[in-house]
């Protein structure tokens, strides 16, 4: 399914559910994929009201492609799937948090993580880190 920049896309999420949700103005939220039993965070895709309706459903990561402007799920293409363990909305009811048993790499670098390659700053090299106990 394809669409135009600010047009709907049909969808059967829950109203209930979907009336909790602030979307950006292209009609989306950010979604984080983390490895539901370690807390590795995968990656980021985005969804909107029927790529999370579908996700909630189908017990597979449904996310909407800005550039392509398409749904795709993941592991369709790849082999490398994303099976849902929960769905959680932030506080601000503006991101979401899947938790996933991811197989396969999660980045379409053929990566496990989109964020392993280009790390700005290392673990204990912050400037906020806090002193040590002496």
């Amino acid at each position: 399914m394809t669409s135009t920049p600010g047009t709907p896309r049909p969808s059967s999420l829950d109203p209930e559910i979907a009336a909790r949700l602030k979307r950006s103005a292209d009609g989306l939220l950010p979604a984080i994929a983390q490895q539901y039993d370690t807390g590795e965070v995968l990656m980021l895709g985005w969804m909107d009201d029927e790529a999370l309706h579908r996700t909630l459903t189908t017990g597979r990561c449904t996310y909407w492609s800005r550039s392509r402007r398409e749904y795709w799920v993941k592991g369709d293409t790849s082999g490398h799937f994303q099976w849902v363990r929960s769905v959680a909305l932030d506080c601000d009811a503006d991101t979401l948090l899947v938790k996933v048993d991811q197989v396969g790499a999660a980045c379409h670098t053929g990566a496990r993580t989109c964020f392993d390659a280009d790390v700005l700053l290392k673990d204990g090299d912050s400037p906020a880190a806090p002193a040590s106990d002496q």
